[in-house]
């Protein structure tokens, strides 16, 4: 039998890995292709380090919701994703593209929306969108398409000076869409915007977010629930969770529970309630207990009280939300 030795050189192995390095294989002998690949990603502004050795994958059709606080890196790692500055280390790829060696196939991928929208707020709606659209060199029927996607047609004759902030973050919006990108960035979409503008771009983002990819990045933890599938969140330039909604929810064993008695207690008595973790007077005889425990724990805290002499003049349990977790997250030690 005549055993035959295939032998590739350097350069075709560096084209085969750069090739399929951004794609993961699946024991279903699926092949799936990760619409973001970052990998060991540092970046610093002199002294300060932005991101530190930051590594995670998206799949296409994900919604992720990155967290973080103000300064955590958020806005550089979307940044380097968008080509506009370029990491110290680690690579990074959109949709297959690396950032650093294919930049502008990189920008075809990608619709980006920055924090600070800019706009020519001098130029009508249609004029700018028509402008962005020969940048792109695309059909201007696409301009109908955007506009009637993102729920402008009724400003659309306007003056983008003329708009409502939401007004503009939808222009800004119809912009990143205007080539049918199969991943959108967004970095704080609904900054500055009212209640009810919140509510619109909330649904726009879910409605254009159906097909493809978004990377989302928002200090509005509501919008997070009710839009992401997966949370990543990020503290000092370090990921510190990275995790499906559901699971990162679920996972959460202490269960809160507010409970205001009738008149004033000595907090010895409570270290003698089960699974106990902490308890806090947060107003007059209103305390908050913290269990370590997935039982529901207001029956314990009745008994406790009708033991001691004392009423429950309420008694209800908190559930910890993505807020909380957050907290827990990125505190300051």
């Amino acid at each position: 039998m005549k055993i035959i030795t295939v032998t590739f050189s350097r350069c075709i192995l560096k084209s085969i890995i750069v090739r399929y390095r951004f794609i993961n294989y699946y024991l279903c002998d699926k092949l799936i292709l990760m619409s973001i690949e970052v990998l060991n990603i540092s970046k610093s502004y002199g002294a300060q380090k932005a991101l530190d050795t930051i590594s995670f994958s998206i799949k296409k059709g994900e919604i992720v919701g990155f967290l973080g606080p103000n300064g955590a890196g958020k806005s550089t790692l979307m940044k380097i994703l968008t080509t506009f500055i370029t990491a110290d280390e680690g690579t990074a790829s959109v949709n297959g593209h690396d950032v650093n060696v294919a930049p502008l196939e990189v920008q075809r991928s990608v619709g980006y929306l920055p924090e600070h929208n800019p706009l020519y707020l001098d130029l009508y709606v249609r004029e700018y969108l028509s402008f962005n659209a020969d940048v792109y060199k695309v059909s201007k029927s696409r301009i109908e398409e955007v506009i009637k996607l993102t729920g402008i047609t009724p400003e659309s004759h306007k003056k983008i000076g003329q708009l409502s902030k939401g007004y503009r973050q939808r222009v800004g919006l119809a912009s990143a869409l205007l080539h049918n990108p199969d991943v959108l960035i967004l970095d704080e979409p609904t900054t500055g915007l009212d209640p009810n503008q919140l509510v619109e771009i909330r649904n726009v983002i879910k409605n254009v977010g159906k097909d493809k990819t978004v990377f989302l990045s928002t200090h509005i933890m509501q919008e997070v629930e009710a839009i992401c599938d997966r949370v990543i969140i990020i503290d000092n330039g370090k990921i510190v969770t990275d995790k499906k909604l559901t699971k990162l929810v679920s996972e959460e064993t202490e269960q809160l529970i507010e409970v205001e008695f009738d008149k004033v207690i000595d907090a010895s008595l409570l270290i003698n309630l089960p699974f106990i973790k902490t308890y806090t007077n947060t107003h007059d005889n209103l305390w908050t207990l913290v269990f370590s425990t997935e039982e529901d724990m207001r029956p314990i805290v009745f008994d406790f009280a009708h033991e001691n002499g004392l009423k429950t003049l309420q008694i209800s349990l908190k559930n910890k939300n993505l807020e909380q977790i957050f907290r827990e997250k990125t505190a300051k030690n």
